[in-house]
């Protein structure tokens, strides 16, 4: 019996070879009292984001173009109307950017001149998207041509191909430095948005080149000025370990090698309440715009690591109140940043680089067809990232803090502040007092 029932099908259930279309024989199902029917649901708009290139929440960025295609550039969306911007504004930290701007570079030669192309009329911001492009004039795409078949060792060269199985050969394609002009430019505008709001200032400068490490007592960061840091091509504000810097790189340089180095970046006068306790802390926002700068490889804020080798009695921060009714902390060992948010003292962090990938010396990779070889890459590359990265890093992290702020405005000061605690956005420089970390 039971084999008997197994072997013949219910009334109305589909045969066992055409179990492809189920819903065909429901909709044939059919009784006097009971009708079914089965409608296949088609999303009416299937939306995919494409992702990677757009940065932001409320100040959106997002940055097109490579490195040997005909320009580069960014749309920057949600920037607030009546901001005074020119070309001028953006060309400056453009040209710090820049590559053949020394020895130590590479000596590629673009002026990366910028272009407004919408967003802007009559010297202020609209409110609409702001477009601005740079063109390429220095291509030399026949400098890849070994590249082409031979993975860059450290490069990515080999992970483009392993995700999109395709892969732009000349420059590197979207994995160039050349894509962070977008970057800088839509920086340069968030900066201007904070000075004007805050009197918010970003400075970023190296501090280390290969084994050459700039004590941290070295430099004042409260009275830090950009003239210090842009007075010597290696961008670090003491002139004796600047030489040193210059040298270890004219040393790597000179062979076809690299080395790495840190950019430290600090934050004076930050607006206080920025960023949120749990997933959007803003050691964590800055963690990911910083890092997502080419060939960064660590990131600290505050003491970082440094700290773990501290009690809680020697890091803790200590609050006292200030001449004019402020709550202030006597240290900075924090970094600026308690619980995921600013608290109104110097915001400092460090970002390491790794050496350039791409070097003039043979090294031993493997092609795209899998067969392995040696590889002498061409090309022209900086035999150390760290100079012209100082820029790239105040630029994300204006960008940050600019999001941050916006955010920040639309929740906690639509309705009117609580004065006993909250501070109005728009406040006097503080004077500070040498906070250690």
């Amino acid at each position: 019996m039971a084999s008997s029932l197994a072997s013949k099908n219910f009334l109305g259930a589909p045969t066992p070879d055409s179990f492809a279309s189920p819903s065909s024989h429901l909709r044939k199902l059919s009784f006097p009292a009971l009708q079914i029917s089965i409608r296949t649901r088609i999303p009416k708009k299937l939306q995919i984001q494409a992702a990677g290139s757009t940065f932001g929440n409320h100040f959106r960025v997002t940055t097109f173009g490579e490195s040997h295609g005909g320009g580069v550039g960014c749309i920057v969306d949600g920037c607030p109307p009546r901001i005074p911007l020119s070309e001028s504004d953006l060309q400056f930290d453009l040209d710090r950017r820049r590559p053949g701007q020394s020895r130590i570079t590479t000596p590629r030669k673009e002026t990366d001149t910028c272009r407004i192309q919408s967003g802007v009329s009559e010297g202020i911001t609209t409110g609409t998207p702001i477009s601005v492009f740079v063109p390429n004039t220095d291509q030399r795409g026949h400098d890849y041509s070994e590249m082409s078949t031979a993975y860059r060792p450290s490069h990515a060269d080999a992970t483009y191909d392993m995700k999109y199985g395709v892969r732009s050969v000349q420059g590197g394609g979207r994995s160039s430095a050349r894509e962070t002009i977008g970057r800088v430019a839509a920086g340069a505008v968030a900066k201007k948005i904070l000075k004007q709001v805050s009197g918010t200032e970003i400075l970023a400068y190296v501090s280390q080149v290969h084994k050459v490490v700039l004590p941290e007592d070295v430099v004042d960061h409260d009275t830090l000025v950009l003239n210090q840091i842009e007075s010597n091509i290696v961008r670090c504000p003491d002139a004796e370990y600047a030489e040193k810097m210059i040298a270890a790189i004219d040393v790597v340089r000179v062979r076809g090698d690299s080395v790495g180095g840190v950019v430290t970046c600090i934050v004076r006068n930050p607006p206080r309440g920025l960023g949120s306790p749990v997933f959007d802390k803003l050691e964590a926002e800055l963690a990911k715009a910083v890092m997502s700068l080419p060939a960064t490889k660590g990131f600290e804020v505050g003491s970082g690591f440094a700290g773990t080798f501290m009690t809680g009695s020697e890091h803790n921060d200590e609050f006292f109140t200030d001449e004019y009714g402020r709550i202030r902390t006597r240290t900075n060992r924090s970094g600026g940043i308690q619980g995921g948010i600013s608290n109104g003292e110097i915001i400092n962090m460090r970002i390491a680089f790794k050496p350039t990938s791409t070097i003039a010396r043979k090294q031993q990779t493997v092609t795209r067809d899998k067969k392995e070889t040696e590889l002498i890459a061409r090309g022209r590359h900086d035999p150390c990232v760290v100079p012209r990265a100082v820029p790239m890093v105040e630029a994300m992290v204006a960008l940050v803090l600019v999001d941050q702020l916006m955010a920040h405005y639309a929740q906690c000061h639509l309705f009117p502040i609580n004065p006993e605690f909250q501070d109005t956005l728009k406040q006097p420089r503080l004077e500070r007092h040498n906070l250690p970390l």
